[in-house]
């Protein structure tokens, strides 16, 4: 069976490597091209381009796979299924239609809820105890094909979006290894989404990144771990942007504005949130500084009781 590969990020590497081990004839795999990365913006290959190379397998990276000649380059390899996994682009049909076992996705939530770019941050950023993985058949609509199987996986109090990444990404390659006899020897029923239940996650924008200390603490500490280690959570500290990679909720009941700073203490300092569960915040990062415990962020500046943050 000649599989072509369409993933991109980090999260799509252990589902690709983890066809090759277990011998699956990965023919191809397509991924975005190079991209600037960092300061110098020095072009960076994707993670899964640079396993598929190092695995000796042929990288196709077109700039649109919509266009005519990409996806005739695609269909030379003469695929009989296509998995994504965080491919980044939506498969033309001639792509859905053309495989023997058609096109399938690996994806971070337990569909139909949370169709869509940011799952894993959404996830946590709502309070949810649980999400997990499910491998669909692709079609036009983003996320909305028959699902073939799924995972549960618990989100724990002190998972950050790094964490539970990691989980899934493992969740999902297992996954996929369990479903692909089934699917291939038609063995499997695939049962359609529930649109009435379906929700969507837009990528990320800065907005979505400021933290709103008039939400309940829960609530901000959720959206602190729900952006670590990234992009991550910030604020606004005398005028400038001030990420909040790590916090601890803490109960402090005070008859001041939300985002006011309660205590400074040794290792972090405590911000009134819209309720009495209060926020610690232990690591920070400055305005073009690096990520630090707070207490070097402290040794630094001198923060004061009182001070509102936020504004």
């Amino acid at each position: 069976m000649n599989i072509v590969f369409m993933g991109t990020p980090d999260f799509a590497v252990p589902v690709l490597a983890r066809l090759l081990d277990e011998s699956y004839h990965v023919v191809a795999v397509v991924t975005q091209p190079d991209r600037p990365v960092g300061r110098k913006k020095r072009l960076t290959p994707p993670p899964v381009k640079r396993l598929a190379e190092a695995r000796g397998i042929p990288v196709l990276q077109p700039e649109k796979i919509r266009k005519r000649e990409a996806q005739e380059e695609v269909l030379r390899y003469q695929p009989d299924l296509i998995v994504t996994c965080a491919y980044g682009q939506i498969l033309p049909v001639s792509l859905l239609e053309a495989p023997k076992y058609g096109a399938i996705n690996v994806h971070a939530s337990l569909l139909p809820e949370y169709r869509g770019a940011a799952p894993i941050h959404r996830a946590i950023m709502d309070g949810k105890k649980e999400t997990g993985v499910t491998i669909m058949y692709m079609v036009k609509e983003l996320d909305a094909g028959d699902i073939l199987s799924q995972k549960k996986v618990a989100i724990e109090e002190d998972d950050n979006v790094g964490t539970l990444h990691d989980k899934l990404a493992k969740a999902g390659a297992d996954l996929l290894i369990e479903t692909l006899p089934a699917l291939v020897s038609g063995n499997i029923t695939p049962i359609k989404q529930d649109e009435a239940r379906a929700t969507y996650v837009s990528t990320l924008t800065r907005e979505d990144e400021r933290i709103d200390w008039t939400r309940p603490g829960e609530a901000v500490y959720n959206h602190i771990r729900g952006l670590d280690p990234f992009p991550g959570a910030y604020t606004i500290f005398r005028g400038q942007p001030l990420k909040i990679w790590k916090a601890v909720k803490t109960e402090r009941s005070a008859d001041v504005p939300a985002g006011t700073v309660l205590a400074v203490e040794p290792d972090g300092f405590v911000v009134k949130t819209g309720d009495e569960v209060a926020i610690k915040v232990v690591e920070c990062q400055p305005a073009g500084k690096r990520r630090m415990p707070a207490s070097a962020f402290l040794n630094g500046v001198s923060i004061n009781v009182g001070e509102i943050l936020g504004g």
